[in-house]
């Protein structure tokens, strides 16, 4: 099995954001976040846990610049369907609290990883919101998003709290207990997924 990761957006490149909006509010005491850091961050922290445990993975965007949507989908095709599923972090954002795990419209296999991640989701933050959809009878949100929809392999995009409420970003997105937590909920899953799925 080979993890396909994807930092949604850009990073800073000398102190830089390379992506317009995707940040949250400048806090009162002048703190803020970028996304694309944040993303980066989080994906560096699965990495470093894969390589533990021996899991394969690639990070198709390794670099700051803020990478195409088609670039990205056209790196990550590049690898077997058949063994591999995409894995795209974000946070949130549009007022709320919690997370969500989206994947395309449909039943398919990516719709039993999203589950998978939605579980060990609410074992490392049991108090937290997973802002699930069991409208079609599972918990993923479906969303015709062109990460998902594009990829050849199993696809999911996880939506990891939102960075415009206060209370979520200073105290989970912008520490880094909350990104190893973030990290942490994001490598079980994988170690589930791989043995139960592939």
């Amino acid at each position: 099995m080979i993890v396909i990761l994807d930092n949604g957006h850009g990073g800073i490149i000398n102190g830089v954001y390379q992506t317009q909006g995707k940040r949250s509010p400048i806090w009162s005491d002048g703190s803020q976040l970028f996304e694309g850091e944040f993303n980066r961050a989080v994906v560096n922290c699965i990495i470093e846990k894969l390589k533990g445990f021996g899991i394969n993975y690639v990070n198709i965007v390794p670099e700051n610049t803020d990478v195409s949507l088609k670039t990205r989908v056209d790196r990550a095709n590049k690898y077997p369907v058949e063994d591999s599923f995409y894995l795209s972090v974000h946070s949130n954002a549009g007022g709320g609290h919690g997370s969500e795990i989206f994947t395309s419209p449909g039943d398919t296999k990516s719709d039993h990883i999203a589950t998978i991640f939605g579980n060990e989701f609410q074992k490392v933050f049991p108090d937290k919101l997973l802002r699930a959809d069991f409208s079609d009878g599972d918990l993923d949100r479906e969303g015709k998003f062109y990460v998902l929809t594009q990829t050849n392999m199993p696809s999911i995009l996880t939506e990891n709290f939102f960075m415009d409420n206060e209370q979520e970003c200073k105290d989970i997105l912008m520490t880094s207990e909350g990104r190893e937590l973030i990290a942490k909920y994001h490598v079980n899953a994988i170690l589930r997924v791989k043995k139960e799925l592939f």
